[in-house]
C-alpha cells in the first residue's frame, strides 16, 4: 500500500530530531550503586495474605544518590520466568505509581463504595478496603510501578537541589533506576522488556525506550532485552490539545455555529493561554460552558461534582431496571480519589510499604503544580520515529470519549511518522462485541481506540484481552 502523505505541522525538521537525540546520548550514566528492596505480605485494609507477590523500595539516582526513586513491583500471576517485565510511569507529570497500581492495572483495588455513602469531607473514620481486581494486567506480565519524576509519590529527594527536574532529568533518572534495579533482580535479564505509561508519560517514555536503546548499543551493562513500548492516551507534541475543539464539534458537544467562529476567530490557537482577540475568548466562554457538565477523561461518564450537593443514597429506592443496572456500577471518582488519600497517609499502610518515616509530607496522587518541573520537550515524535526505525514495537492506544487529549490528534501524530498501512481501520471484538477500533503499520506500531482517558480505568476487561493479544504478537 502506498505511504500517506506527510503532515509538515506535526512533523520535526532535521535539526530537532538531530537535537533531541543528541540530547538523550549526553545524559550521565553513573555507576553501579545497589539496589534495596522488600517484600510486602500484608496491606491494611485487605483481609489475609496477598496473593501475589510484591517488592516496595528505594532506588538512589542522579548526584549522589540524592534522588531516592520509590517503585512497587509486582510478579506475573502466570509464568513470572518467562513472561514480559513492563516499567509503568502515570502520567501528570507528578502523578504517583500507585495511582495506575489502584485504578487501572494493578492486581488490588479499593473496594466500590455506592456514590454518597461515603463523604470525605465527613470522614467518620472508617478505613477503606482492597479488593483483587479480576482483570489486573499483571495476569500476563510483572510490572514495576514507579513513582517518577522526583518529588511524586513515596520519591523524595535529599536536598532542595535534587527537587528540581525536567522531561530529560526524569528519563535519565529512570533509565538509572532500571539498570540498578537489573542488577539488583538479574534472574530478569531475559525476560522481554517493555515502557508503559499513559497521559503524560508519552513524552518520557519514548525517552527512555531511546535511553535504553542506546545503552545497549554502546554494550553498557546490564543489557535490558527492550522490545517496545505502550502508551495509553499519550500526551505527545504541543498544540494537540486544540484537536479538543474538532473532537467535541465531531461527537456533538458544540454546534456548527460554535465550531465555525472558533476556527474562524481564534485561527487554530484555540487553547492559547492569551487569546488574540475578544472574540476568541468569548468563544472559548461559550466552549467551556457547553463542556460544564461533561467529564472530560470520558463524555458518557456522570460528572458526580456536576449533581446535587447532597447525593441521594441509591439503596432501597424504587427505579427502572436499566436504571438500576446502570447507578448500580456507578462509582465517583472524585470520592475514590479521597478514599486513596486515607488509606496512602495511614502511618500502617505505610509500614506495610516500607515507606521512609519522614521522608515527605501528605501523599499526593498527583502533585501537580506543586513540583519544581520543567516541560521542555514540547514534541516526542522524533523519537517514535527514530525508535521505529530501530524495529521497536510500540501500541498506541486511545480511548474514543477522551476530550483531555482526544484519540484524533494521537491519529494525526501517527500519521505524521508517513509509514504504510499494514492492517487498516477494522473493529477489534472481545466477548463478542466491539471493544474499539483498530490500524497497524508497517514500522511495527498498533494503534487502538476505546475507553477513556485512561482507557483500563473504563474498559478493563477489554484492555487486558488488548494487552495479552498484543504481547502475544496476534493482531488485537
Amino acid at each position: 500500500m502506498a505511504k500517506r502523505k506527510q503532515n509538515p505541522v506535526l512533523c520535526c525538521n532535521q535539526f530537532s530530531v538531530l537535537f533531541l537525540l543528541l540530547l538523550a546520548e549526553v545524559i550521565h550514566i553513573p555507576e553501579r550503586v545497589e539496589a534495596v528492596g522488600a517484600p510486602v505480605k500484608f496491606l491494611p485494609g485487605f483481609q489475609g495474605p496477598l496473593p501475589f507477590e510484591l517488592e516496595t523500595g528505594y532506588i538512589g539516582v542522579g548526584d549522589s544518590d540524592d534522588v531516592q526513586l520509590f517503585y512497587y513491583f509486582i510478579k506475573s500471576e502466570s509464568n513470572p520466568k518467562s513472561d514480559p517485565l513492563i516499567l509503568w510511569l502515570t502520567g501528570g507529570p507528578g502523578c504517583s505509581a500507585l495511582s495506575g497500581l489502584l485504578f487501572e492495572i494493578g492486581p488490588i483495588t479499593f473496594e466500590p463504595v455506592e456514590y454518597g455513602d461515603f463523604k470525605p469531607a465527613e470522614y467518620n473514620g472508617s478505613f477503606p478496603s482492597l479488593v483483587l481486581n479480576p482483570h489486573t494486567w499483571t495476569k500476563v506480565a510483572s510490572f514495576i510501578f514507579l513513582d517518577l519524576p522526583v518529588g511524586t509519590g513515596f520519591s523524595y529527594a535529599r536536598t532542595s537541589e535534587a527537587r528540581q527536574s525536567d522531561d530529560l532529568q526524569a528519563s535519565d533518572h529512570a533509565y538509572q533506576f532500571l539498570r540498578k534495579w537489573f542488577n539488583d533482580h538479574p534472574e530478569f535479564l531475559r525476560n522481554p522488556f517493555y515502557v508503559a505509561g499513559d497521559s503524560y508519560s508519552g513524552i518520557s517514555i519514548p525517552i527512555i525506550s531511546q535511553l535504553i536503546a542506546n545503552g545497549n548499543e554502546k554494550g553498557l551493562e546490564p543489557f535490558i532485552d527492550l522490545k517496545g513500548y505502550l502508551l495509553g492516551n499519550p500526551a505527545t507534541f504541543h498544540g494537540e490539545y486544540n484537536y479538543r475543539i474538532s473532537y467535541a464539534h465531531g461527537v456533538g458537544l458544540i454546534s456548527d455555529e460554535l465550531f465555525e467562529s472558533l476556527k474562524r476567530n481564534c485561527k487554530g490557537e484555540y487553547f492559547d493561554i492569551h487569546p488574540r482577540n475578544t472574540q476568541c475568548w468569548n468563544d472559548r466562554q461559550t466552549y467551556d460552558q457547553m463542556l460544564g457538565g461533561i467529564t472530560n477523561a470520558h463524555i458518557l461518564e456522570p460528572k458526580c461534582e456536576f449533581a446535587s450537593p447532597r447525593p441521594q443514597k441509591w439503596i432501597g429506592q424504587r427505579r427502572s431496571l436499566d436504571e438500576m443496572l446502570y447507578l448500580g456500577r456507578l462509582r465517583c471518582r472524585f470520592d475514590w480519589e479521597k478514599i486513596s488519600y486515607h488509606w496512602a497517609d495511614d502511618d500502617k499502610v505505610r509500614e506495610a510499604l516500607h515507606v521512609r518515616r519522614g521522608s515527605i509530607g501528605k501523599w499526593k496522587r498527583c502533585a501537580g503544580d506543586d513540583l519544581p518541573y520543567q516541560k521542555i520537550i514540547g514534541n516526542s515524535i522524533p523519537y517514535h520515529a527514530n525508535l521505529s526505525v530501530k524495529g521497536y514495537r510500540s501500541l498506541i492506544y486511545s480511548g474514543d470519549h477522551d476530550t483531555m487529549i482526544p484519540y484524533t490528534s494521537t491519529e494525526a501524530w501517527i500519521r505524521s511518522l508517513n509509514y504504510s498501512i499494514v492492517d487498516d481501520w477494522r473493529p477489534w471484538i472481545v466477548d463478542g462485541q466491539v471493544a474499539g477500533y483498530t490500524r497497524t503499520y508497517s514500522n511495527k506500531m498498533t494503534f487502538a481506540t476505546g475507553g477513556g482517558h485512561t482507557a483500563p480505568e473504563y474498559k478493563p476487561v477489554e484492555c487486558l484481552a488488548m494487552l495479552r493479544r498484543w504481547l502475544s504478537y496476534q493482531p488485537l
